[in-house]
């Protein structure tokens, strides 16, 4: 779908101009995030979900943030990250995992296997805080 719709756009002319019509907005100040947004971020995780791509699991993550050098830091990574407006290519990184269904009569089909993303555990750990 989405090259059916770059094609048929490719061709057209785009007026510039239509984007001096609408009004800039205030810009607001990003407010930076406290301690209590992380541990509440990272409580709503199950310590027994799958491991990140960075092989990081959220009981071992909990462990760290009890640290509060460690909290500090990562609270100061994702501050960051949102002050720069850039998401380091490491939080961009995943894995996939194909996992064969049960009790399937063939496997010649990709309807027989079901593909899980691994996320960087660190970065659904921003994402969760930034909802």
């Amino acid at each position: 779908m989405l090259h059916n719709l770059f094609n048929s756009a490719q061709n057209r002319h785009i007026d510039p101009d239509l984007l001096d019509g609408i009004s800039d907005k205030e810009v607001i100040r990003w407010s930076p995030f406290l301690k209590a947004e992380i541990i509440n971020a990272i409580n709503k995780y199950n310590n027994s979900s799958t491991l990140g791509s960075d092989k990081l699991s959220w009981r071992h993550l909990k462990k760290i943030i009890k640290n509060k050098e460690c909290i500090s830091k990562l609270i100061d990574i994702a501050n960051t990250c949102i002050k720069l407006g850039h998401w380091p290519s490491h939080f961009k990184i995943s894995t996939t995992v194909t996992i064969p269904k049960l009790n399937k009569a063939s496997y010649d089909s990709t309807k027989s296997f079901c593909p899980i993303i691994l996320l960087n555990t660190a970065r659904k750990l921003f994402e969760k805080m930034i909802e």
